[in-house]
C-alpha cells in the first residue's frame, strides 16, 4: 500500500513488487516508479524519520527485515505541521 503523497509517482495506492527484504523490494518499486525510493530512503540508507514499514500488520524499521511471497507491506507517511 503506498500512502497519498507518494501515489504521484505509483498512480495507484495498491503495487506489487517483489524482493526477499524490505530493500529488496524498494529497489523493485524503485525499478517500476524511478525516485520513490529516495522519498522513503535517505542518504545514509536508513528509512527517513516521517515514514513507517507494516509488514502483515507488524511494524519493523528494518530495511533488511525479510519479506515472503504473498506478505502484505503498507508504508505509512507520518503527517506534520502545526
Amino acid at each position: 500500500m503506498i500512502p497519498s503523497p507518494l501515489q504521484s509517482y505509483t498512480r495507484t495506492n495498491w503495487v506489487e513488487a517483489d524482493g526477499a527484504t524490505l530493500n529488496e523490494l524498494l529497489a523493485d518499486l524503485d525499478r517500476q516508479f524511478p525516485g520513490i525510493r529516495f522519498r522513503v530512503v535517505d542518504e545514509q540508507d536508513r528509512l527517513r524519520a516521517h515514514m513507517r514499514f507494516f509488514v502483515n500488520n507488524e511494524q519493523t524499521f528494518e530495511l533488511n527485515h525479510p519479506l515472503h511471497p504473498g506478505d502484505e507491506v503498507v508504508l505509512v507517511q507520518a503527517l506534520s505541521g502545526g
